[in-house]
């Protein structure tokens, strides 16, 4: 019994229960949900979200936020799109197709780092700084492409063949990506130094700088970790939906990730959160999207379902703090 209290008493039990839950509740209502078929629906719609949802933990478990980080994944997205589209022009011959991945990474990192010397070397609000480059990069993105879509033909079949298939059981590649970013994350937090001073300055900022710790060394490499992830849901996306539009690719994108970030228990005050919990908000989205459709439900409601679940999820972990700070008490009396 005391280990089951104890595993309840986490977070993430909570969200894999409610994962469980709203499946076996949609699965009553249409069957057809609980198939390896939507199963693979679910999981394609969640490897952008993944990918871009573990940079945006790093940013707010270190006591900022990104809001810019759609605009990012539009502006990689689109300067790799250009790339494929103009090869043989700019450059005399076509580019492997491989060549718009580190292009994408570099370009998102770069306007990462931009937002992080924004706010930590001009001590500017980083809710205030990434609002206004979420409207600065989506500029950026219409003035590049002449607001100009890149077609489907401009992709590389070999890009797009990512996000269909894989040798690996027929899974597409996109969904082994955004694991494998989810446990270099894992393994980039929990397991070096860098990792532990994330946490640290997003627990007491104050006290990070008495402990030895180069706040404005992890400040800026947690917003240029997140513009690169970025910049990687970018291309991807190229590769997912074949085709880059600017004035809708990434749009929207900062709300859903900071949902699924909210929703896996990363505190908004800093200092707490996992990757397994991102992880399963991630896929509690990915459910609440594939169960849309079937329920008969408009996507225009999408964006209302996702802001009633994180206040929902806000609410929860508000209760889930006080009832750990009354039980620290009790036990200290």
């Amino acid at each position: 019994m005391s280990f089951l209290a104890t595993l309840f008493r986490r977070r993430e039990a909570g969200i894999a229960v409610m994962i469980v839950l709203f499946c076996l509740a949609v699965g009553i209502a249409k069957p057809q949900f609980l198939t390896l078929d939507q199963m693979r629906i679910i999981l394609l719609l969640t490897p952008l979200i993944m990918i871009g949802a573990m940079g945006q933990m790093m940013v707010i478990v270190a006591r900022h936020v990104d809001l810019s980080i759609g605009s990012t994944l539009g502006v990689s997205a689109m300067v790799s799109g250009m790339l494929y589209r103009f090869d043989a022009t700019w450059l005399g011959f076509d580019v492997p197709w491989w060549t718009g991945i580190p292009l994408s990474i570099v370009v998102g990192a770069l306007l990462g780092l931009a937002n992080g010397v924004l706010i930590q070397l001009f001590r500017l609000p980083a809710i205030i700084v990434t609002l206004g480059t979420l409207s600065l990069y989506r500029g950026l993105t219409f003035i590049i492409s002449n607001a100009k879509q890149i077609d489907r033909q401009w992709i590389p079949s070999e890009l797009k063949g990512l996000s269909q298939t894989s040798p690996i059981l027929g899974i597409p590649w996109i969904i082994f990506i955004a694991f494998g970013i989810a446990i270099l994350t894992y393994v980039f937090l929990m397991h070096t130094r860098l990792g532990r001073q994330v946490y640290a300055i997003g627990s007491n900022p104050v006290a990070a700088p008495l402990r030895g710790i180069n706040v404005t060394q992890v400040t800026l490499l947690v917003f240029t970790l997140s513009g690169a992830l970025a910049g990687l849901a970018g291309i991807l996306y190229a590769s997912r939906w074949g085709f880059v539009n600017p004035s809708n690719t990434g749009s929207g994108f900062e709300f859903q990730v900071i949902a699924a970030v909210v929703i896996g228990g990363v505190s908004i005050n800093g200092g707490v959160g996992t990757v397994l919990g991102t992880v399963l908000g991630v896929l509690l989205l990915g459910c609440v999207a594939a169960a849309l459709p079937l329920l008969g439900i408009p996507g225009t409601s999408q964006a209302a379902i996702y802001g009633a679940v994180i206040l929902i999820a806000l609410l929860i972990d508000r209760t889930v703090r006080q009832q750990g700070i009354a039980s620290l008490r009790r036990a200290r009396a």
